[in-house]
């Protein structure tokens, strides 16, 4: 026991103890990861997952969270799916919801977080998984696990999370089984990503060329990627067949399929979550709690938990963490 326990970086308690309630059953959830090995992947995150909402829920019952604060959308035609304009006016509805008007998103992760989504983003290296996001009870979920250096990319994941969130929370685990099924929520999810980040009712109107060098000015203004431009262009009938087809010749080459301008992370640099991390700091900073005490009654490894709360290395094992400036209110 003592063998495995080492082996698995976990203190002993983790298995020894029940397994630490949640906010209720998990809905789908809804990953993408790709490759052949798939179902291990997915086995894996639900580990994760599980880990995220144990550690939520314990700061719960200490710290209050912002009110989640997302619409309920359901398609008018049922199973088979969400029109292109019933995915547009979801995204509209989100940003008046949120007390937004149609300019660019500063801070996408920020902003959900502010709306009562809780984030986590711990990088799985060589695993080739994306995002996935899922509920839990009322509470709603986003785990970023790119590894992904580009800060627009790793916005979009955000988005097209939040559209899951927003879109599909009838679908069930056999849906997505279903290659067809999910590939179109895919697809809706993706629509859903560009038209709440280039918002129809303005950022048609600032798309003046289709010439590729003015989207570099673009993406530094609504830090979007050129490529997710361009197709939302193609999606809004901004631009023609041809246009577009041209305008993807020209990224390809110029090698901007993988790499684009302003995808250095000095230049535009990755959104981190901070919920979680300001609600841990919160409590052991107040003296609510102390680095042991959050290890113990969690069962989880200082790493996991540092990793999953966004925390600096060593938090919890250190005898106090700094205070912070701003965060959730305490109960």
């Amino acid at each position: 026991m003592v063998a495995i326990a080492e082996l698995l970086a976990q203190p002993m308690a983790y298995f020894t103890t029940p397994e630490p309630e949640g906010f209720g059953p998990f809905g789908t959830r809804f990953y993408r990861a790709i490759g052949p090995e798939t179902k291990r992947r997915n086995l894996m995150c639900d580990v994760y997952a599980d880990w995220q909402v144990q550690i939520s829920k314990y700061v719960d019952g200490l710290i209050n969270y912002p009110s989640l604060l997302l619409p309920s959308i359901a398609p008018e035609r049922g199973d088979q799916g969400y029109e292109d304009e019933e995915i547009e006016a979801a995204a509209t509805t989100c940003r008046k919801m949120w007390g937004l008007g149609y300019g660019p998103l500063s801070n996408v992760l920020s902003l959900v977080e502010s709306k009562g989504v809780i984030a986590s983003r711990l990088i799985m290296e060589g695993e080739r998984v994306e995002a996935f996001s899922f509920w839990n009870g009322p509470r709603a979920f986003i785990f970023l696990a790119s590894e992904k250096d580009s800060a627009v990319r790793a916005r979009f994941d955000v988005a097209h999370e939040i559209g899951h969130l927003v879109l599909h929370r009838g679908i069930g685990p056999e849906d997505i089984a279903d290659p067809k099924i999910l590939k179109r929520i895919e697809a809706e999810a993706n629509r859903f990503a560009g038209a709440l980040l280039l918002p129809r009712e303005s950022f048609p109107s600032e798309v003046f060329t289709t010439r590729l060098d003015a989207f570099v000015e673009l993406k530094a203004r609504w830090k979007v990627a050129i490529q997710a431009m361009v197709y939302r262009c193609k999606s809004l009938d901004v631009f023609d067949e041809y246009q577009v087809t041209n305008l993807y010749k020209q990224i390809s080459a110029r090698k901007w399929r993988t790499k684009e301008p302003l995808d250095d992370p000095d230049l535009l640099p990755i959104e981190q979550p901070k919920m979680l991390r300001n609600a841990v700091e919160m409590l052991i900073s107040a003296g609510r709690k102390n680095a042991a005490d959050i290890r113990a009654d969690l069962s989880l490894s200082s790493q996991v938990i540092e990793a999953l709360c966004n925390l600096e290395l060593g938090t919890l094992t250190v005898p106090e963490a700094e205070p912070i400036a701003i965060g959730p209110t305490l109960k």
